[in-house]
């Protein structure tokens, strides 16, 4: 029997490198998602958030670049995340408040935390404590 599948938050930029930017590191999240290994979860304001970080200049740019629109992003969001209710706040704070919600989110659910993000990351131990990973890249942990 098959174990269920390990649920994961990913922060917005490992989304753009995901969706975007082609990062190589970020091919096997792709194939983890798309293949159901992993299963992303996330809530309205992180999609609200991408939605807006799309609109920027210079995602705008590389968007066009890769010949991409920010609604092809978003229906990727949205076939591949599955939408859940925002978590209460968690007992770890983290120094950016706009990451607090992908903090949130990973400790209500016991999820892996993907993230690039310096505030993110200097978590790692005040959030194993709290049975949660965080990681830059899947399979680093």
């Amino acid at each position: 029997m098959e174990s269920d599948p390990h649920l994961v938050v990913l922060d917005t930029n490992i989304v753009l490198d995901t969706f975007i930017f082609n990062d190589p590191g970020a091919k096997p999240l792709l194939e983890a998602l798309q293949s159901g290994t992993l299963r992303w979860i996330a809530t309205s304001p992180m999609r609200d958030e991408l939605a807006r970080v799309l609109a920027y200049p210079k995602i705008v740019k590389r968007l066009a670049f890769y010949q991409l629109d920010a609604a092809v992003v978003l229906a990727q969001f949205d076939t591949l995340a599955k939408l859940v209710d925002v978590a209460p706040k968690a007992t770890a704070t983290c120094k950016d408040p706009d990451d607090q919600k992908f903090i949130d989110l990973a400790v209500a659910h016991q999820a892996l935390v993907l993230s690039k993000d310096n505030a993110v990351l200097c978590m790692k131990k005040r959030l194993f404590v709290l049975q949660v990973h965080v990681a830059s890249a899947v399979g680093e942990q």
